[in-house]
């Protein structure tokens, strides 16, 4: 019997691992794609291929069998056989989820489906005291936090290059004269998002002012590099050649969010599955358990999989239908997101990677106005993050009582 739990545990991690690469590609994909940074083409091979590099190379290899930040360890079910099949049917129901949320082509945050199945998962097994209901409170004000911090990152620094650049006389010659500027913080930002606090970081044995000191060199040496091959490779002038040196900074910093997405939201998918592998291996319930080479590989695997085929559905969304891109909007997305992402998450605020990208978009299109924006999409995605939890958490009560009525 547990052989047959392992076997489906594997099998809804990978079809987990496929919803994540497909609903969150979008995430650094879809300005590059909709500023036509990139095609939509380029953005699914480039995304699948970051995706599974950073998963399996830069992915945690220890993680979590029950977040305790969510649940108390104490209040749940220490019986292995109880605890695999309620494993299974977290995983189970977060992807259904994640898949009903990309066939409506809306983002959503993987992170929050798993949490709405483990709170799901804690109530029928440990009951409401088993649900650290302060948490939950914080990811509800990350429904807030989240896109307002991001967008108004991203209205802040495409109001200032369109001040400083685009509305004055030789855009051309001042946006080369501020792209150490621009490519130095966007350098800072990406190096210091690797190795500050990170499994990266701490594998490196690089401390916290370590990292900083290295990002900062780096970003001041590679920025002026690009000053330098940027005034010598672009021909193009006015505004053309301005979008053109945004448009080769956003490729960066899309690629630089395929990459840290890889590698952070694979235990979205893997987390679950390895509890279960680890459950089996060894007959007791660790709140962390170690994740195999292998399993982080198949994780990567799929979620360049779910790029690849799904991946275009929600970065249409993302990239088109809620504003106007171009390369100095995208741009400003990108950094917003990124920036927020990093600061928020090592101030310990509630953060999603969705949702900063959802603001970010929303924050560069009101740099337009009102009218740039269609609100009918913003409305629709934010229902979609407000149900995220209860659609997550209710299917996985009743999914874990038909697996215990199966296999008991």
């Amino acid at each position: 019997m547990p052989e047959i739990i392992l076997i489906l545990g594997m099998v809804a991690g990978a079809y987990m691992a496929w919803n994540i690469g497909a609903n969150d590609v979008a995430n650094g994909m879809a300005s590059a794609v909709g500023a036509k940074a990139i095609t939509l083409r380029q953005a699914v091979i480039i995304g699948g291929l970051l995706d599974f590099i950073g998963a399996t190379f830069i992915g945690s290899h220890v993680t979590t069998t029950i977040r305790e930040n969510i649940l108390l360890a104490e209040k749940i079910t220490q019986d292995p056989h109880v605890m695999m099949l309620g494993l299974l049917a977290v995983l189970l129901c977060a992807a259904f989820w994640v898949f009903f949320a990309t066939w409506s082509h809306l983002p959503v945050s993987t992170t929050h489906s798993i949490i709405g199945a483990l709170v799901g998962f804690g109530i029928v097994s440990g009951g409401l005291r088993a649900i650290q209901w302060v948490k939950i409170s914080a990811i509800v004000a990350s429904w807030i936090i989240s896109p307002i911090f991001a967008g108004f990152l991203a209205f802040l620094t495409f109001h200032f290059i369109r001040k400083s650049i685009l509305e004055k006389r030789n855009a051309f010659v001042r946006a080369l004269r501020w792209s150490p500027l621009f490519a130095g913080a966007t350098i800072f930002i990406v190096v210091l998002s690797f190795l500050m606090k990170t499994p990266l970081g701490k594998s490196l044995r690089v401390s916290g002012w370590g990292a900083l000191g290295i990002a900062f060199g780096l970003a001041l040496a590679l920025s002026l590099i690009a000053q330098e091959w940027l005034g010598k490779t672009i021909r193009k002038i006015d505004e053309e050649g301005v979008e053109e040196i945004f448009r080769r900074f956003q490729v960066f910093t899309s690629c630089y969010v395929a990459l840290a997405h890889g590698a952070n939201d694979v235990a979205n998918a893997v987390g679950p599955m390895a509890g279960i592998y680890a459950i089996y291996v060894s007959q007791t319930v660790a709140t962390t358990t170690p994740v195999p080479d292998w399993l982080l590989a198949c994780g990567g695997f799929f979620i360049a999989l779910g790029v690849f085929t799904w991946g275009y559905r929600v970065i249409e969304t993302l990239g088109t239908r809620i504003t106007t891109l171009t390369n100095t909007r995208g741009f400003a997305v990108d950094f917003g997101t990124a920036t927020s992402v990093l600061v928020a998450s090592k101030l310990g605020l509630p953060v999603s990677t969705t949702h900063a990208a959802v603001g970010a978009v929303i924050g560069v299109g009101l740099g337009g106005g009102l009218a740039a924006v269609d609100f009918k999409i913003v409305f629709r995605i934010i229902i979609y993050w407000i149900i995220t939890l209860p659609l997550a958490a209710i299917p996985t009560m009743v999914i874990f009582k038909v697996l215990m009525w199966i296999f008991r």
